[in-house]
């Protein structure tokens, strides 16, 4: 399953790691803009922290605090401070909503494949910072990797993380000269305190089986545990991974890619209605109901569309599984 190619992965990524990891979007903001500021600070005096320069023509002198007010929450920043004249970033407050963009879109392609020192220079330049070094901008690349590292590479101890939901996201990466598609897998579940969590991405050259297969392998190992539903859609090799990884979970068939699949069953002209009748199996309030309704549209469309009657089926148990989980949680699932 992967998210729709028209979709840009780093506003999507952003959107996923804002609504469902908001201390990790605003500790990895907080040390861009530090780092940020840092840099412009030693631009300022001439030579960086504590180094030794003839070209130096001011120096540090501790900093200040200032609350910067996000979508990720607070932030509390430290602004270096000057012995002579005074230091505020000017971006701070001129550009505050379009520092901010910037600087979540930087955040999340780094923790999507990783940040370059290209990628951190056009941010500053977006935020008209000027006098930066490729040296500078180099080190605060490498202060985010390790940052980014550290939560990929992260102990998953916030378990029991009873719903897992596995996607894959499409995207272009230089390699070796060439543009070439990757999928980045990612892994997001409810964990026990009842909020949704990243548990994982991992970047493969295939969606295949043994990609899956490897990264859940990987998520147990880090201390995956306690599933008891994997969502997902029918892609070669995953349900298998799923399966062979995480035994005793059931496997919920993803709705959306399911009714996709079913539609290419019938004519055109008939989708719409078919798409309306299925979608009925959902609207339910019981289990039994639920059960009933599927019958019940086999039933109307085994006369004239036999094919999508047998497709609907074959699918009962997986396109079901949710049902036997309490009423109020259906919708979340």
């Amino acid at each position: 399953m992967a998210v729709n190619d028209s979709v840009d992965p780093a506003t999507w990524l952003a959107k996923q790691i804002e609504t469902q990891d908001p201390d990790l979007l605003r500790s990895m903001v907080k040390t861009m803009a530090e780092a940020l500021m840092s840099a412009e600070a030693d631009s300022r005096c001439g030579a960086g922290y504590g180094e030794r320069s003839s070209e130096r023509t001011n120096s540090r002198n501790g900093y200040r605090t200032r609350d910067w007010d996000t979508r990720a929450g607070t932030v509390a920043l430290a602004i270096p401070k000057l012995r002579q004249g005074s230091y505020f970033p000017d971006w701070l407050l001129e550009r505050r909503r379009r520092a901010e963009q910037a600087l979540i879109s930087v955040v999340a392609t780094s923790y999507l494949l990783g940040v370059s020192t290209r990628r951190v220079d056009e941010l500053v330049e977006q935020l008209g910072i000027a006098g930066i070094s490729k040296s500078q901008v180099s080190q605060m690349a490498k202060t985010l990797d390790a940052q980014v590292e550290a939560f990929r590479t992260r102990t998953l101890d916030a378990g029991p993380y009873t719903f897992v939901w596995l996607d894959a996201l499409t995207q272009k990466v230089r390699e070796g000269g060439r543009i070439i598609n990757v999928h980045v897998l990612v892994a997001t579940a409810v964990n026990a305190g009842g909020q949704r969590e990243i548990l994982g991405l991992e970047v493969s050259s295939r969606e295949d089986g043994a990609g899956w297969l490897s990264f859940l392998r990987g998520l147990v190992a880090r201390g995956l545990s306690g599933v008891h539903l994997v969502i997902s859609d029918a892609h070669a090799g995953l349900v298998d991974a799923i399966g062979a990884c995480l035994p005793g979970a059931s496997w919920q068939r993803c709705r959306i890619h399911y009714l996709r699949n079913l539609l290419t069953c019938v004519p055109k002209s008939a989708q719409p209605w078919v798409a309306t009748l299925v979608r009925t199996i959902f609207d339910q309030d019981t289990a039994q109901a639920v059960l009933a309704q599927h019958q019940w549209v086999i039933d109307a469309l085994a006369a004239k569309y036999p094919a999508a009657a047998d497709h609907l089926e074959v699918s009962r148990e997986d396109l079901l599984a949710f049902a036997a989980f309490p009423k109020d949680i259906w919708k979340q699932i």
